[in-house]
Parts: C-alpha cells; sequence; structure tokens
C-alpha cells in the first residue's frame, strides 16, 4: 500500500477545492460566452427545457480542454501563494524540502489531468460535438413558435395568413378575425373568413391548433369558367379550422452527415482524413497535368530534325533564313513557325480553335485551383485540430510550472490576486491561440507550428518563473505603487479638465 506523506497530502487537499470550483466556474463561462453566439438562431424556436439541457451538456463537454487550463493555473497559484503567505513554504524550505518536491504531488496529479484532458478531447468530444451541430442544424431549420399577436397578421401556418383583433385575458377568446387561405386547399384562387368571435386552443396531445368561429362570413374567389358567378360568399353561425402543429416540431437529421468535419474525428480518423486530402490534391494536380499535355504537347522538346527545319524556315519580315539557336528558342517562335505552314485562309479558323481551347483548358485549371485551395485549407484544419488535442494537454502541465512558481513569488493566496494574474495569462493564451489558427488558415506558417506556438510560447515563462522560485526569488505586492499610479493618472485627468 502506498503510503501518502503529510505534506503530499497538504498540497493535494489544497489543490482540488479550489480546482474543481474555478473549473466549473471557467466552464460555465466559456460555455455561456459560446451559447450567446448562436441565441438569435435558438430563441423563438420552441426549444425545451430538456433539449436545452442536452445542448448544454454537449456544449459543456467541448469546453473541458480549455477549462483545465486556466482551473490549474488558478489553484496552483491559490496553493503555492497560500503556503508562501502563512510562511509554510519558507518552513519546508528551511527543513531541507527542494521546490520541486513541494511540487511533486501537484505534478502527478496535474499529467493525469492532462491525460484526461487528452482523453476528453480525443474521444468525447467528437461526440459531443457531433451531437451539437446535428441538433443545432435541426433547430435552425426549425419554425418560430406561434405566435399570434393582437392587430399582426402570422404567417407562420404554409398557406394561412390569420390577424386576430383582439384577445382576452385567458389568451383563449379571440374578436375582430381574419383568416386568409391561399394555399389551394378549396376549390377557387382565394378565400378568406372573417369572424366577429371565436376561441382558440391546443388539443390535449398538443398536435393540432383549433380556432372555433362564430358569427362570420366566407368570402371565396372562384375561377369563373364553371361558374357564372366569380364570387362566392355564405355566412355561417359557427366554423371550426384545424391546424397541424407537426411543422413546428423539431426533426430529427442524421448525424452521419456532419461526420466529415475535423473537429468530430479522432486522432486515427483525422489521419486518415489527412491522406484521404492528399490523394484528392495529387489526383487533382495529376488531372491538371494530363490536361496540359493533351493540348499543349507541342510544347514537349523537340527533335533535332524539326528544330533544324523551323531554323532553316525563312519569316514573312525577314529576308533568308533566321539565324536561331536553341536556347534562344520559345513558344512563341515555334507557334509562329507552325502557323506560316498552313495557307492564309485557314488560319481564322485555327486561331478561332485554339482561342476556344485555350478558354475551355483556363476554365478547367481555375476550377481545379479554387479545388485545391479548398483541399488545402481543410488539410491545415485538419493537422491543426490533431495537433491542438495534445497541444492543450501540455498546456495543463506548463500552466502548473507557471502558477505554483508565482504563487510562491508573489506569497499572495486566496481568490483576488491569482484570479487575476490567472486571468491574464488565460486571455493571453486564448489570443494566441486564434491568432496562430488564423495565420496558419492564411498559410503564414504550418498547421503544426500553429497549433504548438502557445505553449511553445509559455514553456519558456514556466522555466524562467520555476528558476526564481527555486533560487528563493520573491516578490511582494506593494500596493503604494499603484496608488501613486493612480494619483499620477488623476492628476492628468484633472489637468485635461476631468473631474471625479
Amino acid at each position: 500500500m502506498i503510503q501518502i506523506k503529510k505534506i503530499d497530502r497538504l498540497l493535494i487537499q489544497g489543490f482540488i477545492p479550489p480546482f474543481i470550483v474555478t473549473f466549473f466556474i471557467a466552464l460555465f463561462v466559456l460555455v455561456m460566452q459560446t451559447l450567446w453566439l448562436y441565441i438569435d438562431e435558438i430563441a423563438g424556436k420552441g426549444v425545451g427545457f430538456f433539449l436545452m439541457m442536452e445542448l448544454l451538456g454537449y456544449l459543456s463537454v467541448s469546453m473541458i480542454p480549455l477549462a483545465l487550463p486556466i482551473a490549474i493555473l488558478i489553484s496552483s497559484v491559490m496553493v503555492l501563494g497560500n503556503l508562501a503567505e502563512r510562511y509554510e513554504l519558507s518552513s519546508m524550505k528551511s527543513a531541507g524540502v527542494p521546490l520541486w518536491r513541494i511540487m511533486l504531488p501537484l505534478m502527478v496529479l496535474d499529467f493525469g489531468i492532462a491525460t484526461g484532458s487528452f482523453y476528453v478531447a480525443n474521444n468525447l468530444i467528437p461526440i459531443s460535438n457531433l451531437k451539437f451541430r446535428s441538433r443545432l442544424y435541426d433547430i435552425r431549420k426549425q419554425k418560430p413558435t406561434l405566435n399570434l399577436e393582437e392587430g399582426i397578421f402570422n404567417d407562420d401556418f404554409e398557406g394561412f395568413a390569420i390577424r386576430i383583433g383582439n384577445k382576452g385575458k385567458d389568451q383563449r377568446t379571440i374578436e375582430d378575425v381574419l383568416i386568409i387561405n391561399h394555399s389551394g386547399e378549396f376549390e377557387g384562387r382565394v378565400m378568406e373568413i372573417a369572424a366577429k368571435s371565436g376561441e382558440m386552443y391546443v388539443t390535449e396531445d398538443e398536435r393540432y391548433f383549433v380556432m372555433q368561429l362564430y358569427d362570420g362570413w366566407q368570402y371565396q374567389e372562384l375561377d369563373g369558367k364553371e361558374d357564372s358567378y366569380p364570387f362566392l360568399r355564405t355566412h355561417f353561425e359557427e366554423w371550426q379550422k384545424v391546424f397541424d402543429l407537426s411543422e413546428f416540431q423539431i426533426n430529427r437529421t442524421d448525424e452521419r452527415l456532419f461526420k466529415s468535419h475535423q473537429s468530430m474525428l479522432t486522432v486515427g480518423q483525422l489521419l486518415v482524413a489527412i491522406d484521404s486530402i492528399d490523394l484528392t490534391i495529387e489526383d487533382k494536380m495529376q488531372s491538371i497535368r494530363t490536361n496540359g499535355e493533351r493540348y499543349f504537347y507541342f510544347l514537349q522538346p523537340a527533335d533535332s530534325t524539326v528544330v533544324d527545319s523551323l531554323k532553316a524556315k525563312p519569316r514573312p519580315f525577314q529576308r533568308g533564313p533566321a539565324p536561331i539557336d536553341q536556347a534562344s528558342l520559345d513558344c512563341l517562335d515555334t507557334l509562329s513557325s507552325i502557323m506560316y505552314t498552313f495557307p492564309e485562309k485557314r488560319r481564322e479558323e485555327i486561331f478561332s480553335r485554339a482561342d476556344t481551347y485555350a478558354r475551355s483548358v483556363q476554365g478547367q485549371v481555375q476550377s481545379a485551383a479554387k479545388s485545391i485551395q479548398r483541399k488545402r485549407e481543410s488539410r491545415v484544419n485538419h493537422y491543426f485540430e490533431m495537433h491542438s488535442k495534445f497541444s492543450f494537454a501540455v498546456s495543463c502541465v506548463i500552466f502548473l510550472f507557471i502558477g505554483a512558481p508565482m504563487g510562491a513569488i508573489v506569497r499572495k493566496g486566496g481568490f483576488g490576486y491569482p484570479m487575476i494574474i490567472s486571468i491574464l495569462f488565460f486571455m493571453a493564451f486564448i489570443v494566441l491561440n486564434i491568432f496562430s489558427k488564423n495565420i496558419a488558415e492564411r498559410f503564414v506558417i504550418p498547421p503544426v507550428q500553429a497549433a504548438w506556438l502557445p505553449a511553445a510560447v509559455f514553456f519558456p515563462m514556466g522555466l524562467i518563473l520555476t528558476y526564481l522560485a527555486m533560487n528563493d526569488y520573491h516578490q511582494t505586492i506593494d500596493l503604494s505603487r499603484f496608488k501613486r499610479i493612480l494619483e499620477w493618472f488623476r492628476k492628468i485627468l484633472r489637468a485635461v479638465g476631468v473631474r471625479f
């Protein structure tokens, strides 16, 4: 049985509670920030509570690798900051325990968290992204919920326009109702129904919407070919219209339609997809080469007898044979020499046919070039997605070696100062990650380097901070400096006329 020493138990017990709290706080913030991007597409679509919880669950899983680094950073700053603030860290060092040994339980725990981060990114996130994208696609296709407002025409039901003059307090009684039917349900062009009063309600199984109208008129425009009267008006005491609500229900799309996206693939699947993209690019390049050889075979190296005959053939604007050597013979000279072997009447026909072929080849090449460009962009995204799974896991380890030495140096614990430091570092990490992806998509740097760029930037910071902390470098927080800066800033504002 493994015996855990008291110092290790102390570090682990101090690390886990703030880690859990900060992890869920960061996860909540990231989920809400991402969900806010889709709020316009979700609002007013009749999304139920359970479907909304399903979307939040899928989105939460996809944000786990992003929330773990900031949770580790905040927790490590808090733990070592508390130990340094209470001089417990100095006591341990005085007893001969080096900083790396104090951090050892946190390292072991952090490696386990990093492994879990990679497992989630590689195995769970592709599934959650697939479920989230498919559900969001279904919601986007869904019609808005039925909302009949007073004095406004509503066309939510296909083929119908409904206007209600007044609604009772019970939201059931209605007055001054007008329904325009242009769905072709009845014989004739348009049918209008006007009623003084009525009721509207949804059946108990919520499958149908019923409008029970009283004391009204039905107006119908006839075709006029089969009847001598082009207009028909009918009075009714009671009239009922039942609308099917199935068109407002969310239909589930086949999830296999979304499986090809890079964010829904594991590392093994990404490798297979990248090989397929490379083969597709090579096939298209070979198609361009084959097509070029088909139309421009005359640009291949010519036989020596052909070259000699071209040298000896006189040009129309020269007297005697043209002195051409092999090195200076270009495409224009070749075409010019060949064209003058044909009668003058056939030259226009040849030039016209050549122009048609050239336009055709140009269109094919441009289309293939655009397709290759899209495939190369997809290849970059696949590589970036694959290496991001590893880089986010490594970032968990790097952030421990940033947060723990930072806490030991500044000697401040709690949620105040560590939170400020961690947020600044994490904001820089997120901005750098977005920046690296953008420059990779523009082919400025390779996607592999772009995926590892944030980790490569923060790794030296972790080494420097760890070195300073191991060599007993301490920096206390002097609030008087901030007060002097604030006072100086106030003087500047007062000088320009700003009072506060």
